[in-house]
């Protein structure tokens, strides 16, 4: 029996790398891919090929080279983790800020300062009106100023709605083809949604709505409990307040996540209204939770950040009175004089209020598109036709629409990811 205890096996070289038909780099070790060098597609295997070996079949014991995923422009090509969902958005507002940010000015800034102003000059018409009229006219004076109230509210909100439906659509639009590391122009996000823009308005106004509704029920509820009288008609309009508030808030938590992905639908997927939302109710089951905490960070996130470029103008405002009332102690009218002063702090700090939100907007906006292009990845491989896109893209191909719904039910590649 010998003692040599040096036996290899066959082709094994002796555990010397430079025996085992590997390119050799630097002190020994098997060459790495030179700069430049072609890697594999995303999704497929390379296998580290020996000699004796069949091309196209792994050796024994051989590992796959793994290849990460393209990333062409916002985020990387797979489902995505809570950071690049976080970081996207702001890449958004700094990559194509004619489109974001302008956007934002165009579609909700401005709109909302001329609504503000035209309100709060009627507002001031009417109450002046009603203060200066004589008292037997008092009765109708007040009547109008409600109406006029009403009127001006509803005025806003239809305004609010429609606009902040229009600028949905610009920003899911650009952000799903940002991710594709495409940059668009007015001309290039018009055309994408000028044929939704009817199902994106209804949507908002409906939805809108159904609110006012609910609101309204329980309002109505403990308003009809309240001209009871008594302490049974006390105790049911603190009840249904209480429990009736607590309810619409749950509601709220549910509904607003689980319709979260409609205008996402509408204008990617091209769905009619009703296709739309039963699309964004299958899609977030399952990833509720998720999808919940995600938008209530992120909202948390952009009230941080509006609330500390707009709170020092409230500061602003209450230290004008001390700044101008020294000053009017000799003016004819000190107090028209500290009230212009009060009012031209509030004029700008709306301004600001109204920009900031607007862009606080797209931030959210842009947030929850990301949300819907994850979920797809998620539940429907989505991943995978994006990535293709991108490849047949760089090589020339006409590929159609990736975010359109597929012909046909597509395989599930992404079953095994989990549904946290």
């Amino acid at each position: 029996m010998s003692d040599d205890q040096t036996w290899q096996a066959p082709g094994s070289g002796g555990g010397d790398p430079a025996q085992d038909g590997r390119p050799q780099g630097q002190w020994g070790q098997p060459q790495q891919p030179q700069y430049g060098q072609q890697q594999p597609p995303y999704g497929q295997q390379q296998w580290q090929q020996q000699p004796g070996w069949q091309q196209g079949y792994p050796p024994p014991g051989a590992q796959p080279a793994w290849t990460p995923p393209p990333k062409p422009g916002l985020i990387p090509l797979r489902p995505l983790t809570l950071g690049p969902i976080l970081a996207a958005p702001f890449q958004a507002l700094r990559r194509n800020p004619r489109i974001t940010v302008g956007a934002a000015l165009l579609l909700q800034g401005i709109p909302q300062i001329v609504v503000t102003v035209v309100i709060a000059g009627a507002a001031a018409f009417l109450v002046s009106r009603a203060a200066s009229g004589e008292a037997q006219d008092q009765p109708a004076l007040q009547a109008g100023l409600v109406g006029g109230g009403i009127v001006l509210g509803a005025l806003a909100l239809v305004v609010s709605t429609v606009f902040s439906g229009l600028l949905q659509g610009v920003i899911v639009g650009e952000v799903a083809r940002e991710s594709l590391g495409e940059k668009l122009t007015f001309g290039a996000v018009w055309r994408l949604v000028r044929g939704r823009l009817g199902a994106l308005i209804g949507w908002t106004l409906l939805f809108a709505l159904a609110w006012i509704v609910a609101v309204a029920l329980v309002v109505a509820v403990a308003f009809a409990l309240a001209t009871i009288g008594g302490t049974a008609g006390i105790i049911g309009t603190v009840l249904v307040g209480i429990f009736g508030g607590l309810a619409l808030i749950v509601l709220a938590f549910w509904v607003n996540t689980k319709l979260a992905m409609v205008p996402s639908a509408i204008v990617l997927e091209r769905l009619p209204l009703t296709a739309a939302v039963a699309r964004s109710w299958r899609l977030t089951t399952g990833y509720f939770w998720r999808t919940l905490g995600i938008i209530l960070l992120v909202g948390v996130i952009v009230w941080a950040i509006t609330q500390a470029v707009t709170t020092p103008f409230g500061f602003l405002g209450i230290l004008i009175g001390g700044v101008v009332a020294p000053t009017s102690a000799t003016s004819a009218d000190p107090l028209t004089e500290v009230l212009v002063a009060q009012l031209s702090v509030n004029v700008l700090a709306s301004i600001v209020g109204a920009i900031v939100g607007a862009i606080g907007s797209v931030i959210q906006t842009a947030a929850v598109a990301l949300l819907y292009i994850d979920l797809r990845m998620r539940k429907e491989g989505l991943d995978l036709e994006l990535v293709r896109f991108v490849e047949g893209r760089q090589t020339g191909q006409d590929l159609p629409d990736p975010y359109l719904p597929p012909a046909r039910p597509a395989a599930a590649p992404g079953a095994g990811w989990p549904a946290g």
